[in-house]
């Protein structure tokens, strides 16, 4: 990969990964509701995510999965609801005052996890990463050497920033009714991010 490419390809992802989302909101979140070190277990589950799935595009499957409308739709519908439960769960649970929690790191780690993989926005990116970005004409684990420690290294940065941002806001509005509102506009993200999943249809298909 050319060092123009390269830049390309690094500022892509710099959009792709800043702009918010399910994974943004609830890093945000962790950090609202965990001590610092324990909400890192929520990036790294992303950074897992992020890895399993820059692999499988390079070999393919995820566009294989994008291209199986049956798969798709089961997928969209079972990552819609789950969005929407987080919500409404948020949305419930707003009005408990904040306590820095102490979940087990499995917990933490799973629900990100969760969180990231059924991402539709996750599809879409990494899928326009490799049609994109890709050289048909150089081996692709050569270029998996640059994309993959570049991708990674920006995700990293992304989300630890928004679980600053939530730590910042816990600390900010800890016990105020802002705390509350602000809460409920995450659960209320994780709801419109449900609703639009399952009312999205297949990549490349009306």
């Amino acid at each position: 990969m050319s060092f123009e490419a390269w830049t390309i390809f690094a500022l892509f992802w710099v959009v792709f990964v800043t702009t918010p989302g399910p994974n943004a909101v609830n890093c945000i979140t962790n950090g609202m509701h965990l001590s610092f070190p324990r909400a890192m277990v929520g990036v790294l589950a992303i950074l897992t995510q992020a890895t399993l799935f820059l692999v499988l595009s390079a070999l393919g499957i995820t566009a294989l999965i994008a291209a199986s409308p049956t798969g798709f739709f089961i997928a969209k519908l079972v990552g819609a609801g789950f969005l929407i439960y987080l919500g409404v769960r948020g949305w419930i649970l707003a009005k408990r005052p904040v306590v820095v929690g102490d979940r087990p790191a499995k917990s933490i780690y799973l629900h990100a996890l969760a969180v990231a993989t059924i991402n539709p926005k996750s599809v879409a990116g990494y899928l326009a990463a490799f049609s994109q970005f890709v050289q048909p004409g150089v081996p692709i684990w050569e270029q998996m050497a640059v994309i993959v420690p570049t991708a990674l290294t920006i995700t990293a940065l992304s989300y630890i920033g928004f679980t600053l941002l939530g730590a910042g806001l816990a600390r900010a509005a800890l016990g105020a009714v802002f705390n509350i509102w602000v809460r409920r506009v995450l659960a209320a993200c994780f709801v419109i991010y449900g609703v639009l999943l399952g009312a999205s249809t297949t990549p490349g298909r009306a």
